[in-house]
């Protein structure tokens, strides 16, 4: 009966010959591929040595970014003949009951040699050899038996590999789609421990479209103990390959993924979890799937996820191995704060407090706490995370806990101080939190000293190579980048009017910021000299007791004068600044005036840029304080340009008019004449100053409402007043001249 129907099937013939004949009938199959399986020997499956678990270990296995080509072995190469037409042969079901017992029956001779604790262990059977290897997939349907049978001959010389490995895609295709229709994914397919084994024998065989297949369908079939654990190490094999992303992201293996996060225990089977997120966290490299994760609510699912081992305690027996999953976990999430509309979910969502509990539980583990600080480094560049954040009360205290505990870690360190930069550049409440917790500014010292000295070291060294082949240091270094971002957070915390005192009180602070600029050349690192030079200026704004700014204020001037050679503007312009502030000193007046300074702040007046003609005016101001150094500026056309000055802001900026103003009050101070004071300059001043003191053009200076109110505010209160004065003076000595 079952030779007839096979004969009225009538398929054709296969494009080679076939080296032994055909079996007719399902007894015959069975028979052959008992013969078949027998031929097989046993073997212990490969186990990965601890050096290549690449997500357990060292700090670069645990957190893993290069892909190789193969990280796991499954040993049994199982592979199958190509019918001419590219199709899978699918036999009818038998139609009556003894022929569905018979069917059964084979189903279950076939597998016999074969244990199930030999479900890994057959021995491979290479590519290109001849023998004949019969893959039976065995499951029920309803109460009728399918057999769904792929027969594939190998000779070495007549078949591609590559045509076989696409019919084995075609067919787990059609068998997912047949097990989905018939409702049997899942426990519910009846010969399913049959199915499963068969589909382990074909996890060996080289080709990740095949083996994303095989994953996709043993997922789906909810397997669990060593099944799962197998085939997440098959899934992360597929997607640590970068090159298989766009057959991943064009199937469901990551639905059946996070499914698996969501509902497995987190104790029994934290294993494969690990490999599990692994696969994810390479996932999310991808855009298209980083898209659909979020869409499919994988933030929340992490986040829950990361909540329920924040809930295992130390003492737990799991809380190590639940490491290993919260490293892949948190390196997924770093990912995911790159993408807009995750990182709104993470800042809307109780991340901020399960971050910091993960923080607080595994502050010894380096790895760990630099894959959640990389995530908080990322979110804390958004105000409204920074904000969350600033909200953690235990946030600054952890932090510079971490500090202490991994000061030499400089991945670590840097992206705390990071942070710590961002939060204290918002608001002044941020500032008070990180400045009242105990020992925050000794820490800082301590870490400014710690780099400092790595880096002089690392500087001295290469001097020492110079000319000896090696290249020059690639700048700015780690260490540099540390120094960078600590001064950074200093600089921020000075502007806070009571810590900004304090801090120029500090001797030590300021003595390692005075240090920077005497070993530090703006040729070495740029960023780090300017840093070092705003936050003097910070510093040297408050006029306080004991300041170690004005202690210091006339090396201080020695180390601005190098700056002032620099080809840099941006340096330059910091270093002008300087010189505002400590110019209010008669030592330092008298420095700029023995060192000419004067004439390179009179010569900065023409770069007709606002940044750096409003602090050189303001060193011009501080100079006229003096009465014997005010004759500096009709020499050196000082009068003349600070009359283009007044011409070209005017209006758009009420500041620096100001400033122009009170240098020419206390320039003409002692006026006997206006002619002789202001030379050729005078009537241009006069029509100038009428015209800027006229309320219609003051209106007309801004469009927008709040700017032109708040120009209008600082126009009456303070322009006015010294312009009107000024211009009196000239009127009242200009008729008699």
């Amino acid at each position: 009966m079952q030779a007839s129907k096979t004969e009225n099937r009538k398929k054709p013939e296969p494009f080679y010959r076939l080296s032994v004949a055909k079996p007719t009938t399902s007894s015959d199959i069975v028979n052959e591929a008992r013969g078949a399986l027998r031929t097989v020997r046993t073997q212990r499956p490969f186990t990965p040595a601890d050096e290549q678990r690449k997500l357990f270990g060292s700090r670069s296995s645990r957190c893993p970014q290069n892909r190789p080509a193969s990280v796991f072995r499954y040993h049994v190469l199982i592979t199958s003949e190509k019918d001419e037409d590219s199709s899978v042969f699918l036999p009818k079901p038998p139609a009556d009951a003894a022929e569905v017992r018979k069917v059964s029956s084979a189903g279950k001779d076939l597998f016999r040699t074969t244990s199930l604790g030999d479900l890994f262990s057959a021995q491979a059977v290479p590519l290109g050899q001849s023998e004949n290897i019969l893959i039976h997939l065995v499951y029920a349907l309803d109460k009728v038996a399918l057999i769904i049978i792929f027969y594939f001959s190998l000779p070495s010389y007549t078949l591609q590999v590559e045509d076989n490995i696409e019919n084995l895609c075609l067919a787990c295709t059609k068998l997912y789609q047949a097990l989905n229709e018939g409702n049997m994914l899942g426990k519910r397919c009846k010969r399913r421990r049959v199915l499963l084994k068969t589909l382990y024998k074909l996890v060996d065989i080289d080709s990740d479209p095949l083996s994303l297949k095989l994953a996709k369908i043993i997922l789906a079939m909810k397997v669990d103990g060593r099944n799962l654990l197998s085939v997440c190490k098959l899934a992360f094999k597929i997607c640590r390959n970068k090159e298989n992303d766009f057959i991943v992201q064009n199937d469901t293996l990551l639905d059946y993924l996070l499914e698996v996060l969501r509902n497995e225990d987190l104790q029994k089977n934290s294993e494969a979890l690990v490999y599990c997120m692994g696969a994810i966290k390479f996932m999310s490299g991808n855009a298209v799937l980083l898209n659909e994760m979020v869409n499919k609510g994988a933030v929340e699912m992490l986040l829950q996820l990361m909540k329920q081992i924040n809930n295992i305690k130390e003492h737990d027996t799991y809380f190590s191995n639940l490491g290993h999953l919260l490293v892949q976990l948190t390196a997924t999430l770093r990912t995911l704060a790159d993408f807009p509309l995750a990182r709104r979910r993470l800042s809307c969502s109780a991340a901020v407090s399960e971050l910091f509990v993960a923080l607080e539980q595994r502050g010894s583990d380096e790895d760990m706490c630099t894959c959640i600080v990389r995530i908080l480094s990322k979110l804390s560049s958004y105000n409204d995370f920074c904000a969350a954040l600033a909200d953690c009360s235990r946030c600054y205290f952890l932090f510079l806990a971490l500090l202490n505990k991994h000061q030499k870690q400089q991945g670590l360190v840097i992206r705390i101080i990071f942070i710590l930069g961002n939060l204290t550049a918002k608001n002044d409440q941020s500032r008070e939190q990180f400045f009242k917790e105990k020992g925050s500014i000794n820490t800082l010292t301590s870490l400014f000293q710690t780099y400092y000295e790595l880096d002089l070291n690392a500087q001295t060294w290469y001097h020492g190579r110079k000319g000896k082949g090696t290249k020059h240091l690639k700048h700015p270094s780690e260490e540099e980048d540390v120094l960078i971002k600590l001064i950074r957070v200093l600089a921020n915390l000075s502007i806070h009017p009571s810590i900004g005192a304090a801090l120029a009180a500090a001797h030590p602070v300021v003595g390692l910021l005075v240090t920077v600029l005497e070993y530090k050349s703006v040729d070495d690192c740029e960023e780090l000299v300017i840093n070092a030079a705003t936050t003097i200026n910070n510093l040297s704004y408050y006029q306080v007791k004991n300041s170690a700014v004005q202690d210091k204020k006339l090396h201080i001037a020695e180390m601005l004068l190098k700056l002032l050679m620099s080809d840099n503007m941006d340096v330059v312009v910091e270093a002008v600044r300087v010189f505002g502030n400590l110019s209010q000193h008669h030592e330092i007046r008298d420095f700029i005036m023995q060192k000419k300074i004067y004439k390179f702040m009179i010569a900065l007046l023409d770069s007709k840029n606002r940044d750096v003609c409003f602090p050189a005016c303001g060193v011009l101001l501080n100079l006229t304080v003096d009465k014997n150094k005010r004759a500096f500026l009709l020499e050196e056309g000082g009068i003349g340009k600070l009359v283009d000055c007044l011409q070209d802001f005017g209006p758009a900026d009420w500041q620096l008019s100001c400033l122009i103003c009170k240098t020419l009050w206390n320039y003409s101070e002692d006026i006997t004449s206006a002619a002789s004071c202001f030379g050729g300059d005078t009537d241009t001043l006069l029509v100038l100053l009428t015209s800027l003191l006229d309320e219609e053009v003051e209106l007309e200076c801004s469009l927008d409402r709040a700017i032109k109110d708040c120009q209008r505010l600082y126009w009456e209160r303070e322009f006015k007043p010294v312009a009107k004065k000024l211009l009196d003076r000239i009127q009242s000595h200009h008729s008699s001249s």
